[in-house]
């Protein structure tokens, strides 16, 4: 049974979710739902609203959380997945987020967010995503942020690959597919390794954390990018750095030259030994890749784990790459302009007065993140 809870506001998805997994996964008390959405609206979601007598969704989360809790020997971090979208994944997940902070200061949060799509999901999006990614740079120690449109060319980049067409028209990318991306990239850095294990081989899960202290050093820094690529067949670890270098972002569309403040290799498989006798050379391809800031002292990490994840009926061997790289900084930018020209409309801005987002809410949101885009223009400087 694994220590997790399932929260959402309508009964739907989490419903489908106990039909698909396998029985005894989840406790059923960890199986949170309310009775309606959230209406894509922050405000609605972030606010202690309750549906009768019942009690909010926030205090039902907060109790199945400290019963977790009280069956652990130690606290030291949670993992956080939401969407910035919704109103239930931004601000539902926003006021977990401040709950579990002000409740356990001492353990980890890492949050794994994914953003919308550009052209637009709904059109409140560009609010929620604002003021979601400024409750996670207050309250959260790291953010991995997948975007979807990045999230869907990935993915169907392997699914050419995969699937050949007679017609040559590329195949079209599911949600599935997208899914299983994010899964890959979250389990080659979140599944245990061989690094981190105890003198006597034993995992005590430190793999999150020790992330958050190898990629988030700053705290005014927290944004962090994955990637991830696996192959079949034996190990050639140069050019399976060479693919994961083909989609790091090396200039933003003015021209100036991207950063990175610190990278975690995470590389898994049967073949791990012919992995350390190339780490150095993969290691410095990397470090160029990404164009490490010359000032800190330790901007690569790596670490290696023999079991693997994916296929293990196959030789398989993958390289997942953690990143807290200043390309980030484009995205917030986009959507502190949309949001910025909605709120100069004062468009939308009753729906979320109604349920308690002030005007002083709005204008420290936008506050927070324009100090993160500076913060991270100057990574490049000496």
């Amino acid at each position: 049974m694994i220590n997790a809870i399932c929260v959402d506001s309508e009964p739907k998805v989490i419903r489908k979710l106990q039909k698909q997994v396998k029985g005894g996964f989840f406790r059923d008390s960890n199986m949170i739902v309310g009775r309606r959405g959230r209406g894509n609206n922050w405000a609605l979601g972030y606010s202690r609203c309750t549906e009768g007598t019942e009690k909010s969704l926030v205090e039902r989360t907060m109790e199945s959380f400290r019963h977790e809790l009280e069956r652990k020997d130690c606290y030291t971090g949670t993992v956080l997945l939401h969407s910035l979208c919704g109103g239930t994944g931004s601000g539902l997940g926003a006021r977990l987020c401040e709950e579990i902070r002000d409740t356990y200061p001492a353990g980890y949060i890492l949050t794994v967010t994914v953003a919308p799509h550009e052209s637009g999901d709904t059109p409140l999006q560009h609010y929620n995503s604002l003021l979601c990614l400024a409750w996670l740079q207050r309250y959260s120690d790291g953010i991995i942020l997948f975007q979807n449109d990045e999230v869907m060319r990935r993915a169907g980049e392997i699914g050419v690959k995969k699937v050949l067409t007679v017609s040559g028209v590329e195949p079209p990318v599911s949600l599935p597919a997208m899914n299983s991306h994010i899964s890959s990239c979250l389990a080659g850095l979140l599944y245990p390794t061989n690094t981190l294990r105890t003198r006597s081989a034993v995992s005590v899960g430190l793999e999150p954390w020790e992330m958050i202290r190898t990629l988030c050093p700053m705290s005014t820094l927290k944004f962090l990018q994955t990637a991830h690529t696996s192959r079949r067949g034996t190990a050639f670890w140069d050019r399976v750095a060479s693919s994961v270098a083909q989609s790091v972002p090396r200039t933003s569309p003015d021209g100036r030259t991207y950063h990175s403040l610190s990278l975690l290799a995470v590389a898994r498989g049967s073949q791990e030994k012919s992995f350390l006798l190339s780490q150095d050379s993969v290691l410095r391809k990397l470090k160029h890749s990404y164009h490490c800031v010359p000032w800190n002292p330790f901007p690569v990490d790596c670490w290696t784990g023999s079991q693997k994840i994916f296929d293990s009926s196959q030789h398989s061997h993958s390289l997942t790459v953690c990143s807290n790289h200043s390309s980030t900084a484009d995205l917030i930018k986009k959507v502190i302009n949309r949001a910025q020209a909605m709120y100069d409309a004062r468009a939308y801005l009753h729906w979320y007065k109604r349920y308690g987002c002030a005007e002083e809410d709005f204008q420290a949101a936008f506050q927070t993140l324009h100090s993160v885009v500076e913060e991270y223009s100057l990574l490049g400087k000496p």
